[in-house]
């Protein structure tokens, strides 16, 4: 009898940014070598940094009649070609550019089909969309040989079942989680899988795909049938972040969430992880792990099923950018059973989906935050469905205000929290902003507000400034002119600095340098050692 137990084994997935040519590759092989030293490893790809696009594309065109298909797939193949000369030599890159080329002309096949026919159903273009991850696994394969670990490359079609809704398949859960049981059972110790994302089949063999953030799923899947003690998703960001980057300077990465607060923010625009990839590692209680490829000490986010201390009652501030609010109101509609029934049961059948609703307790309006893409099909099913009310003035014609935001707050330590709103509503009250909507669930784990989308920018800022505050006092400089005296100023301020910021506890930054001829800017602090450069 064996008493041995088990080696834990790790998870890892590497997006399309982390696989964008053969040097990033040799970064991946670096951190999947560092895991395979103390774990079994089933690594998890995405195609190439911009293939899945590429091949929208050339279905798009290759449908149109436009022969820049043809281009797009000469693309391809110097592409993935470069890269195979960049991880292998003799025999090796023998068997990789056989298989590029084996690939390609199957790809060839397909487009030329869809350009004769000038048309591509779901199947087709699930199969054409299927080629990047199928050539990117053979490349990561061989550069993890390259960097001396026992790699295979693994179509998923033969693990994962799915039925036959083209484009956004769902999975079969027990029939896939045998099959990769039984795959993995197969494999050598120290043998490492090297799995194609987003794709899978269905019992026919007909290719499938698993929707936006299909690897992603793919990865969380895997890691629920082994039973994983962690799944890692390396990408290009150094975790969950407070804020979007790009709006608020002062965001930082969040070095634990929940799987609900996760949840909050994904839905509400922070795009890191897909919302269905949660679901199977939130079954098994797996963590996440959000890692940067680019940066690998990076601790990054850790994503697990209990809240944790945290010294902040937020833990993120996201938002969803253009909405439109949409308010039915009327006499007619207070204190009659069914309102809110109708109203969004004719929503549900014209297919529009609601971000946000807010209703006054008098009952004599209902508010909804949408997609301005669907604006057009809710305003014709609410006037169809309320024609009657609206012809005898019961119901208000349909008030329609374009351009608007929504912005959730979240946070477990929200819960019971007395004051927390308050401390909202004054930081935006002190930034001059108006709040046009509110929507709060019982669960006290979002705030979610309506603004101008004008407003957007200045509400993140005030909301992360509001819960978010450095306690170090921030002083931001600008220079015009770098001359003797202008670069001797920027050479006394490199040492000073840091020693502000231990000692006197001033967050100095130089944010824009400027002579006769050019400005260089960084809202985040200009890099002192390569300003001149």
């Amino acid at each position: 009898m064996n008493d041995l137990k088990p080696i834990p084994r790790k998870i890892l997935k590497f997006g399309g940014t982390s696989l964008a040519n053969a040097d990033r590759m040799r970064q991946v092989a670096e951190i999947v070598r560092a895991a395979a030293s103390d774990h079994a490893v089933t690594v998890v790809v995405s195609a190439m940094g911009g293939v899945t696009n590429h091949l929208v594309e050339a279905t798009r065109a290759a449908a149109d009649r436009d022969d820049s298909w043809r281009e797009a797939l000469i693309g391809l193949r110097a592409r993935h070609l470069e890269v195979a000369e960049g991880l292998a030599e003799g025999p090796e890159y023998e068997a990789l550019e056989s298989g590029i080329v084996q690939s390609l002309g199957d790809l060839e096949d397909l487009l030329h089909g869809i350009f004769l026919l000038r048309e591509c159903s779901p199947r087709t273009r699930d199969s054409v969309l299927s080629f990047g991850e199928r050539l990117s696994a053979p490349l990561v394969a061989a550069c993890l040989r390259g960097a001396g670990l026992d790699a295979r490359a693994v179509d998923a079609r033969g693990l994962l079942v799915t039925d036959d809704a083209f484009g956004r398949a769902t999975l079969q859960s027990d029939a896939s989680h045998r099959a990769i049981r039984e795959y993995h059972a197969r494999t050598e110790p120290g043998e490492v899988p090297v799995v194609t994302g987003f794709i899978a089949a269905t019992l026919r063999g007909e290719t499938t795909t698993l929707g936006r953030g299909g690897s992603d799923f793919t990865a969380s899947i895997f890691g629920e049938a082994l039973d994983a003690q962690v799944i890692e998703l390396w990408t290009d960001v150094s975790g969950v972040m407070s804020a979007d980057p790009r709006l608020v300077e002062d965001a930082f990465p969040l070095p634990r969430i929940s799987y609900d607060e996760l949840m909050e923010l994904s839905h509400f625009g922070a795009r890191v992880v897909h919302p269905p990839s949660v679901h199977p590692a939130r079954r098994r209680g797996i963590p996440l792990a959000i890692r940067n490829t680019l940066d690998p000490t990076a601790p990054g986010t850790l994503i697990q099923s209990d809240s944790v201390d945290n010294p902040y009652p937020v833990r993120g501030i996201s938002s969803i950018h253009r909405v439109d609010l949409l308010r039915l109101e009327g006499d007619g509609m207070v204190g009659v059973p069914g309102i809110a029934m109708r109203l969004f049961g004719c929503l549900a059948r014209a297919g529009v989906s609601i971000i946000l609703i807010s209703q006054a307790s008098s009952e004599h309006s209902i508010c909804w935050a949408i997609s301005p893409d669907d604006t057009a099909a809710a305003q014709k099913a609410v006037e169809g469905e309320f024609e009657l009310e609206l012809g005898l003035g019961r119901v208000d014609p349909l008030i329609i205000d374009r351009g608007q935001s929504v912005i959730a707050v979240v946070g477990e330590g929200m819960r019971e929290r007395p004051g927390l709103a308050s401390r909202l509503f004054g930081g935006l009250a002190r930034a001059g902003i108006n709040v046009r909507a509110v929507a709060q669930g019982s669960s006290e784990l979002n705030i979610s507000l309506v603004i101008a989308g004008d407003d957007e920018v200045r509400a993140l800022r005030a909301i992360h400034s509001t819960f978010f505050a450095p306690t170090a006092r921030r002083v931001r400089l600008v220079l015009l002119g770098t001359g003797k005296v202008g670069s001797e100023l920027l050479e006394q301020t490199r040492s000073l600095i840091p020693k502000l910021l231990s000692e006197r506890d001033i967050d100095l930054r130089w944010v824009a340098i400027a002579n006769s001829r050019r400005l260089l800017t960084g809202a985040q602090g200009i890099n002192l050692d390569q300003w001149q450069d």
